[in-house]
């Protein structure tokens, strides 16, 4: 298991839409962590360009994530009343609405590529892929990860052959790792929710979900996980691809909340005006809002922009990424002698 062979137990979570780079994967598994891509949004073969890209820069693992393919019915009669309400916003900008398009991210290339290029760690998230699929990557020497929120996803992960599970706690930033579209059916922050997965499944655990310190990360390896995730620490990284307005954003005091104004699925961001003015309207529609709502979030202007931030975003720091996951290494070393002393 590669969890067991890190030298830190700190794991880089994967950031689509750009703030995951080669360059930051490379950094963190480098330093000990393990790194991750990102294979959402992109084409199956820029997927393959960035694996290759990775390794260049590392011999070390490092892993890629990919999203499972919605089925959930969508509402049209809503998908067509939150189209026309957005029609004031596309002549605010002087944009376009996208195209409310039904596709599955490219899923069966991106899946033969991570296939054929055995990459160590392949990670799922919006679902659980079926049993042979990851048989077959297992098959090609990928361990596989599954995201779950909930106890009972956990147990249909595990049932699936998961290798290890992605605990997400409600606190986390960007899109929720639900198997639905809808609104999640455990909004569990990520401790208690530890506590419930372990109760219901036997299999290595990451956790996440608003971790910001060597001390989180201690919390979590305490309460019985394998590896600590954390997202939003890493996007002011040097290494990281985040757009500049997305940088600034984060840098300032805000709070987040979690919305489907901007692509149809739960997903928690800081609060600006586009988040408050559409929130309650949205419907869960994935990808079809995330395609209509596309230029109006390129427009550049952050009132506009899907500015994914966990809960504890504010702690994040512009350094390079092996030296955050250094510093986060030490930090929990220290934080578990300190809380092994009060029990002497």
């Amino acid at each position: 298991m590669i969890l067991d062979e890190l030298r830190h137990p700190i794991v880089q979570a994967p950031m689509a839409g750009g703030a995951s780079t080669p360059a930051l994967a490379a950094a963190v598994s480098n330093a000990g962590g393990l790194g991750f891509l990102a294979a959402g949004y992109l084409i199956p073969r820029d997927v393959r360009a960035q694996i290759h890209a990775t390794r260049e820069l590392t011999d070390k693992p490092f892993g890629i994530n990919i999203f499972v393919p919605d089925t959930s019915t969508v509402d049209g009669a809503e998908l067509a009343r939150y189209r026309d309400r957005l029609v004031a916003e596309a002549a605010r900008y002087g944009v376009k609405l996208g195209d409310a398009v039904d596709e599955d991210d490219g899923w069966i290339g991106k899946l033969a590529v991570v296939r054929e290029e055995r990459v160590p760690v392949v990670s799922f998230t919006f679902g659980c892929p079926d049993s042979f699929v990851i048989s077959e990557l297992q098959d090609a020497g990928s361990t596989v990860v599954v995201t779950v929120t909930s106890a009972m996803e956990a147990s249909k992960a595990a049932a699936a052959g998961a290798d290890a599970l992605c605990v997400q706690g409600a606190e986390a930033g960007a899109h929720r790792g639900t198997f639905r579209n809808a609104d999640p059916l455990d909004d569990t922050a990520l401790l208690p929710l530890l506590h419930k997965v372990s109760a219901a499944v036997d299999v290595p655990l990451i956790a996440t979900g608003g971790l910001s310190s060597g001390g989180d990360v201690a919390a979590v390896l305490v309460a019985g996980a394998a590896a600590a995730q954390l997202g939003t620490m890493f996007l002011l990284c040097l290494e990281a691809g985040t757009n500049p307005l997305h940088r600034d954003a984060l840098a300032r005091a805000g709070r987040t909340a979690v919305t489907r104004a901007f692509t149809g699925r739960p997903a928690r961001g800081l609060v600006n005006r586009f988040l408050k003015e559409h929130s309650d309207e949205a419907p869960a529609a994935y990808p079809h809002v995330h395609h209509m709502t596309a230029n109006l979030r390129r427009a550049g202007d952050p009132e506009a922009m899907s500015l994914w931030a966990g809960q504890a975003h504010e702690f994040a720091q512009e350094v390079p990424a092996g030296e955050l996951v250094t510093t986060l290494a030490a930090d929990a070393r220290t934080a578990i002698a300190r809380a092994a002393r009060r029990f002497s």
